[in-house]
């Protein structure tokens, strides 16, 4: 027979077990007996206890680790629903790969480099709630190897504008700095100075990572920037002329190139309103399902979005 836990109680006639502030622990299946001189009676009832994850890794860390040291982190999790699990930087929004395995997800390194130096953190999460542990690992340096360190990780600029990224380097003798960009090379209008890349006048074309190389006798170290260019919407109308008669059916479409989201607007130059039965769409078409003689004019679609608009013409012909 078992006994019940702290927090379960029988009522005076044993009739009603009460279970208040429930925990896992209380989860399981629950035998109630009846029994008189004419005989006995059973009954099953089925307890299960959902609760947000509860996380443990192993190693829990904080870890001192050596340049080229393989080094991995488990990460295990507890919870009803059954948690997923995923790992990421701190500072950073990007999800890292890792390997799970029978419900334990590893964070790994064959060898680590001096930038991977960080805060790492698992997250748990189910329909309960969601939960997260932190581990540092301090990737620790010979004497003169170079570590180089970057400003900024992420940014989102303006097409057009003039951006710097940091790149600082420490080690002896004193480390060369130079800067790359991943698989492509850098941009036309660029410079370096002191461990600073200048970019100017940026372009969607300029978007991607940045990679600060830092080098000496003892070796090299890198460190990476990604850059994401936002540009204003270019607009252009499919097709920029139509011809119909009366009782065709009108569909002009407004594209537009640019950072989304990006929002349509149509009018009808020289008119306060479009037509009746003129119907736009939120992906930028006009739709007129019977034209008249009187809808002949030019129509003019808006783009806009956070950053700025454009305009585009269609001219739209009616002939009996």
């Amino acid at each position: 027979m078992s006994v019940f836990a702290d927090n379960a109680k029988l009522g005076p006639d044993a009739s009603v077990l009460t279970v208040a502030n429930t925990r896992p622990g209380n989860q399981g299946q629950y035998l109630c007996v009846a029994a008189n001189s004419a005989g006995r009676s059973t009954a099953k009832a089925v307890l299960n206890v959902k609760h947000a994850p509860r996380v443990r890794l192993t190693p829990s860390g904080p870890l001192h680790v050596r340049v080229g040291d393989p080094v991995s982190v488990e990460c295990r999790a507890t919870g009803r629903p059954h948690p997923t699990l995923k790992w990421k930087r701190q500072g950073s929004t990007l999800q890292l790969v890792t390997a799970e395995t029978n419900s334990v997800n590893t964070i790994q390194w064959a060898a680590v480099r001096p930038e991977d130096s960080g805060v790492y953190i698992c997250q748990a999460e189910n329909n309960e709630g969601v939960t997260e542990i932190k581990v540092q690992i301090v990737v620790e340096v010979g004497p003169g190897a170079p570590v180089a360190t970057v400003s900024t990780k992420e940014m989102t600029v303006v097409e057009g504008h003039i951006v710097t990224m940091e790149c600082q380097a420490r080690g002896s003798p004193p480390p060369v700095i130079t800067w790359s960009k991943l698989r492509a090379p850098l941009p036309w209008k660029h410079t370096v100075a002191g461990g600073v890349l200048t970019l100017t006048s940026v372009g969607r074309q300029d978007s991607g990572q940045y990679i600060c190389n830092a080098t000496n006798t003892h070796g090299y170290s890198e460190a990476y920037t990604h850059m994401e260019v936002d540009t204003p919407p270019y607009a252009t109308c499919l097709p920029d002329q139509v011809r119909l008669q009366p009782g065709d059916a009108l569909r002009l479409q407004c594209l537009a190139h640019g950072s989304h989201p990006i929002q349509f607007v149509w009018s009808r130059e020289g008119r306060a309103n479009l037509p009746a039965g003129a119907a736009t769409t939120k992906d930028g078409q006009l739709l007129m399902a019977h034209v008249k003689l009187g809808d002949s004019g030019t129509y003019k679609c808006e783009a806009t979005n956070y950053i700025g608009s454009s305009e585009a013409l269609a001219k739209v012909v009616i002939k009996a």
